[in-house]
């Protein structure tokens, strides 16, 4: 696929300006100016008399006109490793990086909050789509007085280029983890998530212990630009589909020029609770060829029987499909809580034997050819 050159206008905006950093990276990479261009901002290291950084005090703004959408990476070295990078930075001696931004993800009327939180990690703890961070948070582990948090592993959800595509951001999606009184069916403040509520709290320039990368299981193979890959999600679990389809849809990347079809299902309690939903809708348009999107909202559609809706009865709605795209060869992977894998499971039970298959042979035959991917919490 060829793309036109790309040229760049740069200037730099004051803080307080109508232009300020104070709208998110988030939003402000998924702007587009018509259809064809895309906003990059990021901080220039000014130094003060006194020699104190001033990092967050101006922005770059590189304004990029193209005859699509796609985005210039930096370095391509990153293209360059035959094998993902594992395991760089262990517990015992994390890297320190720093937040760059967090942001609200949901709509008010999401149950429960989830965040988009941009880590900088300076090029440091590389790693490839659908690997993991771990994270440390501040403290000591109640458990092991004297001795720090255990870490928690969060699914990355960006590509190896991060959002400002330079190959020194990593970004994760967090959902904040609340505890409610069984009793009296209310929060309880005195219990909470220890990680995702430091996350989700944190501000910008705040320090945090990465560990990782870590995880093989959800990498992306690229051996065929023409592959299907079918993509079902839960919540947070859409992080690593966030990071592929950023890698086949929006950046320009010279060794992968994808073909073929991505098709994601992304189940939620509600539209408010949509991760991600302007980015996809984009990718959506641009490219109606190459993407589907179907989402799953438990507490607005009903499936086929009156029920809640959820993703194994969009899956169950599209069987067929899937079935023969699975024959074909297709990669299916799955990402979320646990929880989702039952209901799922037997559903692709149900359907493989009414089409007079065993579920189990199918199964096996599927991970023996390595199309099945699960990474599930």
């Amino acid at each position: 696929m060829a793309h036109s050159a790309v040229s760049q206008v740069s200037l730099t905006v004051p803080l307080n300006s109508d232009l300020s950093l104070r709208r998110s990276v988030l939003k402000v990479h998924n702007i587009s100016f018509g259809d064809n261009l895309w906003v990059s901002f990021s901080p220039l290291d000014l130094k003060t008399k006194n020699g104190k950084s001033r990092s967050q005090s101006v922005v770059c703004m590189s304004v990029q006109h193209a005859s699509t959408p796609k985005v210039s990476v930096s370095p391509l070295a990153l293209e360059d490793v035959n094998d993902p990078p594992l395991n760089l930075h262990k517990p015992k001696e994390p890297y320190t990086a720093t937040i760059v931004s967090v942001e609200r993800l949901v709509g008010p009327k999401a149950p429960g909050e989830t965040c988009h939180i941009v880590i900088d990690h300076g090029g440091n703890v590389p790693y490839w789509e659908g690997q993991s961070y771990g994270v440390i948070p501040p403290g000591e582990n109640p458990k092991k007085p004297g001795t720090s948090q255990n870490v928690r592993l969060y699914s990355i959800a960006s590509t190896r280029y991060g959002d400002f595509f330079d190959g020194k951001t990593a970004s994760l999606c967090v959902r904040r983890a609340v505890y409610y009184d069984p009793e009296t069916g209310k929060e309880d403040t005195t219990k909470k998530g220890v990680c995702s509520n430091f996350l989700c709290d944190s501000k910008p320039g705040d320090k945090i212990k990465v560990t990782g990368p870590s995880g093989k299981i959800m990498l992306l193979p690229e051996e065929d630009p023409k592959a299907t890959h079918i993509m079902i999600a839960t919540g947070t679990g859409v992080a690593p589909f966030r990071g592929y389809l950023r890698r086949m849809f929006m950046e320009s990347i010279p060794t992968f020029k994808f073909r073929g079809l991505a098709w994601l299902f992304l189940g939620v309690a509600n539209t408010d609770s949509l991760l991600y939903d302007e980015e996809f809708s984009k990718y959506l348009k641009d490219y109606p060829d190459n993407f589907r999107f179907d989402r799953a909202l438990s507490r607005e559609q009903r499936n086929k029987t009156g029920g809640k809706m959820y993703v194994q009865d969009k899956i169950e709605e599209y069987s067929d499909e899937i079935f023969k795209m699975l024959d074909g060869g297709a990669h299916i992977y799955f990402c979320g809580l646990k929880g989702m894998m039952p209901g799922i499971q037997d559903t692709l039970k149900r359907v493989a034997e009414e089409r007079g298959e065993s579920w189990e042979a199918k199964l096996s035959q599927l991970k023996k050819n390595k199309q099945w991917h699960v990474e599930v919490y």
